[in-house]
């Protein structure tokens, strides 16, 4: 069994289920909606699949009236995964500021152009 950022970041490894978290974004929507975009590429089924992948990683929630699926963004989550990430991108911004620092230390500027040299 996998541990729940796993199954976060396999659900975010599609672009397909990252489209249909994109549209999530900016509200919730039926499955039929969110199926529209991907009907000349692929069958419901698939459509369906895609969406247990992403409730099964809890990316999304699913509610059911009478004939009505809907669809919804669940943000939290994505916490766990953002989280994670924080951890790295504070490396990496202290890793460029470093970089930075020795690079001032170790370039030369230019020499002077004008009359009195010889730039050739």
């Amino acid at each position: 069994m996998q541990d729940q950022l796993s199954q976060t970041f396999a659900a975010l490894a599609d672009p397909t289920r990252r489209a249909m978290l994109a549209r999530l974004s900016a509200g919730d929507a039926n499955v039929s909606d969110l199926a529209k975009p991907f009907l000349d590429e692929m069958s419901l089924p698939a459509i369906t699949k895609h969406l247990q992948v992403l409730e099964k990683a809890g990316l999304i929630t699913k509610t059911r009236h009478a004939q009505w699926r809907s669809c919804k963004l669940n943000g939290d989550g994505l916490k766990d995964a953002a989280h994670w990430i924080e951890q790295y991108r504070v490396f990496w911004e202290e890793s460029f500021d470093r970089l930075e620092a020795y690079l001032k230390t170790v370039t030369t500027p230019p020499p002077p152009k004008g009359p009195d040299h010889d730039n050739d």
